[in-house]
């Protein structure tokens, strides 16, 4: 296939980028150097205190860091002192609250201005904060907030009876915080703004997410406060990040994107910021980027392509001459959408790659850099990236392999919650292995191949399949449920579901209009115990389910008969 190139354009307004020779960094950066680009206290590092209160002390004080508007057309704006102060007032909250240092508290909220000081509030008196999205049902909460030992848990009214469902699995958690409960508005009021920051260590816990496997409950990832040197310099390098831009990120803080680039990376870099907190429509999303005139644009593949979807009419009623930089991430990025970028806005998108599990970007297309279309583009400086085999050894130029990074970059997760053996099988031979396959060509550009295991990405969120699974088989129809990935030109993927109903539930589906009655209950039954992004799109029913001798169900058998591809080794199955 012929290689397709993007040559890196002249910058509008003559900018030159933040990182404007790729390769006499890559060659020469060190980690060490990143320390003058944040703020050490005493010797500590706070990651709240970076992304707000530095700002306070300089011009940055009154200038805007936040723009919210909400679905119905409500708008606030907040500067980074009035953010610094809320936060400062939060933390003093959770003290009365016996909050200490280490404890966990999470964030069960939309995308509400009192999530983002919140968590700042919460890293600054060294607790730990863990975000949720509010699409999470009642199994999904119960999964995180037990395993996490939440102390306290902040939320809205609207949200709150998910919670009381589930609060006798909790023993941990004494306090509940309802954000417009009149209480809670009338002790923001009260609350002291100053606040004795904590001198934390680079290496204390900041934030905890967690994040799906192909088995057992998701697992949280823990990241310390050393994670934002990383974010911040990301932000500066790849999303090219500058004082006078309006910057749009549109991932929620339930994801590790909303944290890094909506929190802590882009606020460090003093940048002020638009949050949306609507649903996703083409038109209004095209009004915001008119209305603030963004300048650096940060969205996931499956936006772009609905956007694309939209078609052009709805983009020629606004004025988007002032972006400038477009980048992507969550999956991977078709070329399609990188040409669509070029013709609709002039601009290309740049891809990014990165994990929960890594914390910042690691893989990037970067502003003063060719775009080979198609590729994740090359490593961050000072971090090493390589391909590799399972036993951790680099494979050849052009060889699929593991995508792999060494050990430490200063993001890189410090542990999983209460589970130390999960997180040392991350690593093999001095490599994290991603669990993501890929090459390496001759350049050093790298080329995303897919995944090792059966993690599902849909629309940029990630879904593990057992999870799914045991969502099913707690119907009162489902016996078995086996949960795949199948390819969508929307979504990147979706949740394809096959399931084996018990007996009598058999018998009373044999019309067609029964058995689709039946597929739309499971569906929603999913969406309201589990999360209302992870659930299964198609149905199949069968008869039996491709299993192992010792009873392990083969999702990679159910993909291969879905796709028509080869369904291999069979040896280790019962008869089926």
């Amino acid at each position: 296939m012929k290689e397709e190139i993007y040559k890196k354009p002249k910058q509008k307004n003559d900018f030159p980028p933040n990182l404007e020779n790729y390769e006499e960094a890559a060659d020469t950066f060190t980690w060490k150097d990143a320390r003058p680009y944040v703020d050490w206290v005493d010797g500590g590092l706070n990651a709240a205190y970076n992304a707000v209160d530095r700002h306070v002390q300089t011009w940055r004080k009154n200038k805007v860091a936040l723009f919210w508007e909400d679905e119905a057309g409500v708008e606030k704006k907040y500067t980074f002192e009035d953010i610094s102060l809320l936060s400062n007032k939060v933390g003093n909250i959770l003290k009365d609250f016996g909050v200490e240092r280490g404890d966990r508290v999470f964030l069960f909220l939309p995308r509400v201005p009192e999530l983002y000081f919140s968590f700042l509030g919460i890293l600054k008196i060294g607790a730990v904060a863990g975000t949720l999205f509010s699409a999470f049902q009642e199994q999904a909460l119960a999964d995180r907030l037990e395993n996490s030992g939440a102390k306290v848990l902040f939320t809205t009214s609207e949200l709150k009876p998910r919670v009381d469902k589930i609060r006798k699995k909790l023993p941990a958690l004494e306090h509940i915080i309802v954000i417009d409960d009149p209480s809670f508005i009338k002790s923001v009021e009260r609350a002291s703004d100053e606040l004795h920051i904590a001198k934390t260590d680079p290496d204390d816990y900041a934030f905890m997410l967690y994040t799906s496997g192909t088995t057992g409950k998701p697992k949280g990832v823990v990241h310390s406060h050393r994670a934002v040197i990383q974010e911040h310099l990301t932000a500066r390098w790849v999303l090219d990040l500058r004082d006078e831009d309006t910057y749009w990120c549109t991932a929620d803080p339930g994801w590790v994107t909303g944290i890094a680039y909506e929190i802590l990376g882009s606020w460090s870099n003093g940048v002020a910021a638009l949050v949306y907190a609507g649903r996703f429509d083409p038109d209004r999303w095209y009004k915001l980027l008119d209305k603030y005139n963004i300048s650096v644009w940060y969205t996931a593949p499956t936006a772009i392509r609905m956007l694309m979807a939209a078609g052009m009419d709805v983009v020629k009623k606004h004025n988007l001459t002032h972006l400038r930089h477009l980048c992507s991430v969550g999956e991977p990025l078709n070329p399609e959408a990188i040409r669509w970028g070029l013709k609709v806005f002039g601009l290309p998108f740049h891809d990014t790659w990165w994990q929960t599990e890594t914390g910042a970007i690691c893989i990037a297309n970067y502003p003063a850099m060719d775009i080979k279309i198609g590729s994740m583009g090359k490593p961050v400086p000072g971090l090493t990236a390589a391909i590799v085999d399972d036993k951790g050894h680099e494979v050849a130029i052009n060889t699929e392999g593991n995508i792999a990074i060494k050990p430490k970059w200063p993001s890189m997760m410090h542990t999983i919650w209460k589970r130390p053996h999960k997180y040392k099988s991350y690593f093999t031979n001095g490599w994290y292995i991603s669990g993501d396959r890929g090459l390496k060509d001759k350049d050093g550009y790298f080329w995303f191949i897919g995944r090792a295991d059966d993690v599902i990405k849909t629309s940029g969120e990630r879904v593990g399949p057992f999870e799914v699974e045991s969502a099913l088989v707690a119907h009162p129809a489902v016996v078995e449920a086996g949960v795949i990935g199948k390819p969508d030109m929307m979504r990147g993927e979706i949740i394809k579901a096959f399931v084996v109903l018990e007996k009598a539930t058999l018998e009373k589906t044999k019309t067609k209009p029964q058995e689709e009655a039946l597929k739309e209950e499971l569906s929603v039954y999913v969406k309201k115990h589990l999360a209302g992004h992870a659930y299964p799109r198609e149905i199949e029913f069968m008869d039996k389910l491709p299993k192992t001798r010792s009873g392990k169900i083969m999702r990679r058998i159910l993909k291969a008969k879905e796709l028509g591809l080869p369904i291999g080794d069979t040896s280790t199955l019962e008869d089926y």
